[in-house]
């Protein structure tokens, strides 16, 4: 017979339980090993906390249970529960005869942990002891989800082999792991097989596959996608959660023509108008240009949050328009609506670019004691660009020596690059080691900004120096990349040389560039060219530039006063923003290039960013 004396601390813990199993006694008397288990699995559901499963546990182990599948699932499961891995492991490990819902909850709970393989292990040694716990759709869809976290695809490959000989490959859910272990891997082909022949498709299926292409920089295969849902799926909440990163990867894109589709779509359904979808078209809309539109969809927006606000804050700063960004900001309040970091991350490079310097400091300084948030990295990293940009430099460098948390190399990237605009290169050379040390995951981004600093002031013996230490840690530049909508969207890449219409491209722009010199007075500036040629090289170098085969397309295949919309993804260099004012003057356009940082709306010769940037 079992009695509870020989567990002396239960009583105590679970005293209610006792008193309804027993009024007679102090203590109950439980007759059966059946019942032994049925009142330590309701003891196991009824609490929670380590020390009392602990307990229960050790029971378990002294009544010689520890091989009742049904218990120690309870057991590992209430481990699992009080984040207590290891002490669930030890359970199962146990356990003679594990049940497959046992396999799959441990192996589940391996799966959420970041770079951990034990649930593939696990999972071999499931087949490998042939006891007739043979993988489930579930077993499938957790180790893929840990393999989705590795650091090579190999292993998801392999279980997607077992997926097929299981028989799982029509499982939705299943199917919808195997998406999303492909687009982290950017295996998009394969993935694009998987969507393709699965059965079914639903909300996360969809969203999967999205989000694949806009990830990894497929924008216009995405948007393609997406515009063929409607024939393709049930419209319901697909569109709604889907539609979002579609207008996401229009707004990558600058591609405006699928955002208004989308829109018009979208307002069809009354359903699915919500603050999530207006904050995803207003930056879709300024992202595209068209900053108006966004602030129509702003005025227009029954249901508003602080994403909202944000977002058309994010858009305006982005525009160069720091007075209206700061204008909806004080707004915030009447509303109703408290900022959040994200929302002063927008204001703060609203007043950066738009050399707003003193309403900037303003607001960083009120951030903890007015809206009570403590500056992270990235408002600091505002500050920094906001003072580099205004020329500020020694006030910017004190202000970094400054700060309560260590600058990390963002930081110094930043005052570097406001040196290598500003042409100051006592103070660029102060924080050079600093940069050159602090960049052990050679990203980069110090030695470009250091190349690109000598190679403004000419001293091509240092950029050949940095060139080297770049190559030994295999450092690349980027390519400079710009995007154009026709219909279609067109990329260009410099001196780019696989469009079909590359020839006719070359004759236009050459053309373009003589009359932007003869009649719009554009002078070659080829101090953006950093490495060391002749003349005649440089200025070809730089009449190639991604953004001007841009624009020579565009006029090309444009009507006669129509705008032109280019997104780029690098920073617009002198040379080509002074050919944008000349070409937008001469041909009577309204050019608007969108780089990395900012927007900048070209007409009749002038800038909206009035050479600040």
């Amino acid at each position: 017979m079992f009695k509870f004396q020989s567990f002396p601390r239960t009583a105590t813990v679970f005293p209610a339980l006792f008193r309804r199993t027993n009024h007679h006694q102090s203590l109950p008397q439980i007759q059966n090993a059946t019942t032994i288990v049925e009142t330590l699995t309701l003891l196991l559901k009824q609490r929670q906390k380590l020390p009392q499963i602990s307990q229960i546990h050790a029971q378990v182990t002294t009544q010689g249970l520890s091989s009742n599948s049904s218990l120690v699932f309870a057991i590992v499961r209430c481990y699992i529960s009080a984040k207590n891995l290891s002490f669930a492991r030890t359970s199962f490990d146990r356990c003679l005869y594990p049940s497959l819902l046992l396999w799959n909850v441990i192996i589940q709970a391996y799966s959420k942990k970041q770079n951990c393989q034990e649930s593939f292990n696990l999972f071999r040694q499931m087949l490998a002891l042939g006891d007739g716990s043979m993988p489930d759709k579930y077993t499938f869809t957790f180790v893929i989800t840990s393999c989705s976290q590795q650091n090579t695809p190999i292993y998801g490959d392999i279980i997607h082999a077992l997926v097929i000989k299981f028989g799982c490959e029509s499982d939705t859910f299943v199917c919808n792991s195997l998406l999303n272990f492909y687009s982290v891997f950017g295996k998009m082909e394969e993935a694009r097989i998987v969507f393709e022949e699965m059965p079914q498709k639903d909300v996360v299926t969809w969203t999967s596959f999205l989000s694949g292409y806009t990830k990894h920089g497929k924008m216009d295969r995405a948007v393609e996608l997406f515009s063929e849902m409607p024939e393709r799926t049930d419209v319901s909440w697909t569109v709604m959660i889907s539609g979002l990163v579609g207008v996401g990867a229009c707004a990558y894109l600058g591609a405006l023509d699928q955002g208004k589709w989308i829109r018009s779509y979208v307002e069809k359904i009354e359903t699915l108008r919500s603050a999530n979808i207006s904050t995803a078209l207003i930056d879709m809309y300024a992202k595209c240009g068209k900053i108006d539109c966004a602030r129509s969809i702003f005025n227009g927006s029954s249901k508003t949050d602080v994403f909202t606000w944000t977002s058309m804050i994010s858009a305006l700063s982005k525009h160069g328009l720091g007075e209206h960004a700061l204008s909806v900001f004080s707004q915030m309040p009447g509303e109703g609506i408290k900022p959040d970091d994200i929302t002063l991350l927008g204001v703060l490079n609203g007043c950066s670019h738009s050399g707003l310097v003193e309403e900037g400091c303003s607001v960083f300084d009120k951030m903890e004691t007015l809206w009570g948030i403590s500056p992270m990295i990235q408002h600091y990293g505002c500050m920094v660009d906001l003072l580099g940009r205004a020329g500020q430099l020694e006030r910017a460098f004190e202000f970094v020596r400054r700060m309560p948390i260590e600058p990390d190399i963002v930081i110094w990237r930043a005052l570097l690059s406001s040196c290598r605009i500003h042409r100051n290169v006592k103070l660029g050379e102060q924080i050079i080691d600093h940069i050159s040390q602090s960049d052990p995951c050679g990203q980069g981004g110090g030695y470009v900004l250091l190349s690109n600093l000598y190679a403004s002031l000419g001293r091509w013996e240092k950029v050949d120096g940095v060139r080297k230490q770049m190559n030994a840690k295999n450092i690349e530049l980027r390519t400079g990349c710009s995007w154009i909508e026709n219909g279609t969207v067109h990329k260009f890449v410099s001196a780019d040389k696989l469009h079909p219409r590359i020839t006719e491209i070359h004759q236009k722009l050459n053309q373009v560039l003589k009359k932007a010199r003869t009649e719009g007075g554009y002078i070659t500036n080829t101090n953006p060219v950093l490495f060391d040629l002749s003349d005649e090289e440089k200025e070809q170098a730089v009449s190639w530039h991604s953004e001007k085969l841009a624009v020579a397309f565009g006029l090309l295949s444009t009507h006669s006063g129509a705008p032109i919309m280019i997104v780029k993804n690098l920073r617009i260099c002198d040379d080509c923003h002074s050919a944008m004012k000349a070409i937008s003057r001469v041909f009577s356009r309204e050019i608007t290039v969108r780089d990395r940082s900012r927007f900048h709306n070209f007409r009749e010769g002038i800038c909206s960013c009035k050479d600040y940037w």
